[in-house]
């Protein structure tokens, strides 16, 4: 049986180093929570055109497409009408879920979100195609009143 040549840039952990990524992000959560702010996440994948609308990130997409896909149903013809990409930040699935959500939640919203991404670029040293990024944010107006005497 030959032996498997691992893929660039997408990390599989051994148990010993799982278990010590586990316990920093068990931390991670416990500290957002203690200071109010709620986890969520969002689905792993989002419609191709609203990832590609952040600017100059098309290298960096990760593009699904069914091996039996008809080539009508790959969308218009530049190819990104109802085509799904791999999220590569949270920022654009976060906007996503806020608007969609928008009834539900109660503002000023905190949250934090520890999901994996992908990125299509070019794995080197210390930097991964796939990986884990924690992203928070306070979202909505909060009323400050300051009293000075």
């Amino acid at each position: 049986m030959a032996r498997p040549t691992p893929l660039s840039g997408f990390p599989e952990w051994l148990p010993d180093g799982r278990v010590v990524e586990q316990h920093v992000l068990d931390v991670l959560r416990r500290t957002f929570e203690l200071h109010g702010f709620a986890g969520i996440e969002t689905r792993a994948v989002e419609p191709l055109d609203q990832l590609l609308r952040k600017g100059e990130t098309s290298k960096e997409v990760y593009v699904l497409r069914r091996l039996q896909e008809e080539s009508t149903e790959a969308g218009a013809d530049d190819g990104r009408a109802g085509r799904l990409g791999l999220h590569f930040d949270l920022t654009v699935p976060f906007a996503r879920y806020v608007l969609e959500n928008a009834g539900h939640l109660t503002f000023p919203f905190r949250r934090y979100q520890i999901q994996k991404v992908w990125r299509g670029e070019r794995p080197q040293d210390g930097r991964f195609r796939e990986f884990v990024q924690l992203m928070s944010t306070w979202w909505g107006q909060v009323n400050c009143r300051t009293t000075t005497r």
